[in-house]
């Protein structure tokens, strides 16, 4: 990024250049995922999550209520599909409920 083109570029090329570089991308995919835990499964569950971590490509979310961590278990293949899609990108293949 430290050469300068004559051409205009869009600013999303700019951006994902400057990411790239400074390897920001995972940074990115957890502020991304808290923002989108939080749209996808509503106000109920938030307020039940402490944390929310992805490690490679293990998603770790830490609840304070056992009943909803038992209920998120039966739809866990549903819930990695919904962050998948909403990220536009296959990051999450596993995950953890504590």
């Amino acid at each position: 990024m430290s050469t300068r083109k004559d051409e205009p570029q869009p600013i999303e090329d700019v951006l994902r250049q400057f990411t790239d570089a400074n390897k920001l991308e995972k940074g990115l995919d957890n502020v991304r995922l808290a923002a989108l835990w939080a749209e996808l499964m509503g106000a109920g569950v938030q307020a039940y999550t402490n944390s929310i971590k992805l490690v490679g490509k293990t998603l770790y979310v830490s609840l304070t209520s056992s009943v909803l961590r038992e209920e998120l278990n039966y739809g866990k293949n549903n819930i990695i599909a919904m962050l998948n899609e909403g990220l536009e990108k296959d990051c999450i293949s596993k995950l953890v409920l504590r």
